[in-house]
């Protein structure tokens, strides 16, 4: 069933244009994950994706998007505010609710914060962090999982432990990411954004590590703008 379809439409950011005429359908029930090096267009196509889904999907941001004063626990509840009063927010900051805290805290420790839900974010780790990031989306109880780079401040293994931790919650991701073996070995469909072009479009059991690699051609060396090809 398609999910929703961009009908050679230019996104962009006000006048300047990133990804021109770009043609894209995107289908529920798959995991999807957008490669490309940093500037390819991947957070512009996240970001008009996450405003046509609104408010079905959930969102992690790249950079995180906490407070870092606030705790844990209200870093994480945070996700939810639009479902109470502005009234029942602010009570629940000076003391939590004990159901929203027993729920936030099984998250937590499902996710690896075990022990740290009344920590303030600031004294966290980077990869610590990013799992609050993590839980704060998954608190929001949507039916979609949109992440810009959700695992980039954590090791392979975290990032794997993660990762099918919310594909078993979610029938529908689309994440960007540079983690090509995981790409290939956890997403049913990868994307491959270039220069504002995309470049590939495929089952991931279609693909291979090289084909994945040319759209990275600059960690290769090549810098001299030329034009990518993905090989087949």
């Amino acid at each position: 069933m398609s999910l929703l379809t961009f009908d050679s439409v230019d996104l962009g950011h006000g006048a300047q244009v990133v990804l021109p005429a770009l043609s894209l359908t995107l289908e529920a029930g798959q995991h999807v994950a957008l490669l490309g090096q940093s500037g390819a267009g991947k957070s512009t196509l996240l970001g008009e994706i996450r405003r046509r889904l609104e408010p079905r999907a959930a969102w992690c941001p790249q950079g995180h998007g906490l407070v870092p004063l606030l705790s844990v626990y209200h870093n994480v509840y945070m996700g939810r505010l639009a479902h109470y009063s502005a009234l029942a927010n602010l009570r629940n900051l000076l003391k939590p609710r004990r159901a929203d805290w027993q729920a936030i805290e099984a998250l937590c420790d499902e996710l690896g914060l075990e022990g740290l839900i009344r920590r303030p974010v600031e004294r966290l780790s980077g990869g610590q962090r990013q799992r609050v990031a993590i839980a704060r989306a998954l608190h929001q109880q949507r039916g979609i999982f949109l992440g810009d780079e959700p695992f980039a401040s954590v090791d392979p293994h975290q990032a794997l432990r993660l990762l099918e931790r919310i594909q078993a919650r979610y029938a529908t991701s689309i994440v960007a990411l540079h983690q090509h073996r995981l790409a290939l070995s956890h997403f049913d469909r990868i994307i491959g954004l270039h220069d504002g072009r995309l470049v590939l479009d495929a089952a991931a059991g279609e693909l291979t590590l090289a084909r994945l690699d040319a759209l990275y051609p600059d960690a290769a060396g090549r810098s001299d703008g030329s034009v990518v090809n993905i090989p087949t």
